[in-house]
């Protein structure tokens, strides 16, 4: 499809219409938490509730709104059957008899806004597998390889919708003139080499040392290898993985020396991210195992996470694993 294509007429010609109206559901949502975003510091929502979420993290009121906006715009679509965020505890059942259950990260980077930084909302599609009524725990619990659709908005210079239907990966841009999203970025494909690492390195002492020496092979002289590469991290996993995607990067989140997990969620930041990435050619793990592979057995289970450029990703394995 030619650049300028609407949201809505790229999914009519993609995707079956009780999938489209729970992404157009989700893109109508993020209009609203783009423009909060963007008059964030005079409409007195900056700033934090004074409750923590369960992941046991201060709750900014952003948060807390991005939330409430995608659960009420979701359940209106009524296809929508079951929604899980970061923001609540459990599973919430939206429509009895809908046929999709959604896992969000309604704002991913939320302690970025009050520094302008790119913050985004990351969403995972699977089919139902319970019976009409209230959805279960089990309707979650799938591996990314069930994945019908995935992706993330990035509020930053423009917003921007970044979604995979599993055939390619499309980004659109929120026109801010009529307010509906454009295709500005058809097929998108990541490099498989790429010159950027994201991550925390001033946690450097707390990796193992598989991955000290990944970190050293990043930022060391080489010409053949157009090493030193660029040490690019913002501390939101959209901002990070966006551009890597668009760039060529690896973005790491590892586990700390001696854990296993990580601290990224499964469910609606790895498995999205993961779809997404591979889709447009990238590869995502968490050290040793494909991330789409995982079986999630909690709600908000952690995990570690090497996403982005093909070959970037099998060079830090070389030296996890080595």
């Amino acid at each position: 499809m030619k650049k300028g294509a609407t949201l809505a007429d790229f999914l009519e010609n993609t995707t079956n219409l009780d999938l489209s109206k729970v992404i157009l559901s989700l893109a109508e949502g993020s209009k609203i938490i783009s423009n909060l975003i963007s008059n964030a510091g005079i409409a007195d929502i900056l700033g934090v509730t004074g409750e923590t979420n369960v992941q046991g993290e201060t709750v900014q009121k952003l948060d807390d709104l991005s939330n409430k906006i995608l659960m009420d715009y979701l359940r209106a679509s009524e296809t929508a059957a079951g929604y899980l965020s970061e923001e609540n505890e459990g599973i919430v059942t939206l429509h009895e008899n809908g046929k999709y259950i959604i896992s969000v990260d309604p704002l991913d980077g939320s302690s970025n806004i009050d520094a302008c930084a790119p913050i985004g909302t990351i969403f995972n599609i699977v089919e139902r597998l319970s019976p009409a009524g209230s959805v279960n725990d089990a309707d979650f619990f799938q591996t990314g390889n069930h994945t019908k659709a995935a992706g993330y908005f990035i509020y930053g210079s423009s917003t921007i919708l970044v979604i995979t239907t599993g055939n390619g990966v499309n980004g659109f841009t929120l026109n801010t003139e009529n307010h509906g999203y454009y295709l500005s970025h058809p097929d998108i494909k990541t490099s498989e080499n790429g010159k950027i690492y994201s991550l925390n390195q001033g946690n450097i002492e707390k990796y193992e040392e598989g991955m000290k020496k990944f970190v050293s092979y990043c930022s060391a002289i080489d010409k053949e290898t157009s090493r030193p590469y660029s040490l690019r991290y913002i501390g939101s996993m959209v901002g990070d993985v966006h551009r890597n995607l668009i760039k060529g990067g690896i973005f790491i989140y590892p586990a700390n020396k001696g854990e296993k997990k990580g601290k990224l969620r499964l469910l609606y930041e790895c498995i999205p991210m993961a779809f997404v990435t591979e889709q447009a050619g990238g590869k995502a793990t968490d050290g040793n195992q494909r991330i789409l592979d995982l079986q999630p057995v909690e709600l908000h289970e952690r995990t570690a996470i090497f996403i982005g450029s093909k070959n970037l990703v099998d060079k830090a394995h070389e030296f996890l694993n080595g």
